[in-house]
């Protein structure tokens, strides 16, 4: 029983944590720093040039397929031309304005009514990739 009660009367625990060795490492960080900043020489900054700005997206040519097949090519601001399937590459290649060198044409984009059959979408890309328009792209409807 005597091992027991002297158990109890041991060390205190101590219930906070001592902050002394803490702060005492922060101030020689601080002296530190202090020290070693005004021996630290400035860098030079190489800061980019103005250049020339990149141009704005061109608009897409819309390419319209209704119910009986026909196709319709409206370009950006322009009025909607109806053409056959055998002029499709030809009259988008033509509506297409001319680019600089490394800058890409204007892109098409084909917007086919739902009750077409696909055969004939595909063949209207067909015909824009055999005339050699390279951006082309669908219009789908979101949603149910």
């Amino acid at each position: 029983m005597s091992a027991v009660k002297s158990r109890g009367r041991g060390r205190r625990t101590i219930n906070e944590i001592n902050m002394v060795p803490f702060i005492d490492v922060m101030l020689v960080l601080l002296i530190i720093f202090m020290v070693t900043a005004p021996l630290i020489t400035p860098s030079m900054i190489a800061l980019p040039s103005v250049g020339k700005a990149p141009s704005q997206p061109a608009k897409p040519i819309q390419l319209l397929i209704d119910k009986e097949e026909k196709i319709q090519i409206t370009e950006p601001g322009g009025k909607p031309v109806s053409v056959v399937m055998a002029d499709v590459g030809s009259t988008v290649k033509r509506l297409q304005p001319a680019v600089p060198q490394g800058e890409q044409a204007s892109p098409v984009v084909i917007s086919a009514d739902k009750s077409i059959k696909y055969e004939t979408v595909v063949k209207v890309m067909d015909a824009l990739q055999r005339a050699g328009v390279l951006r082309v792209g669908l219009s789908v409807q979101t949603g149910s």
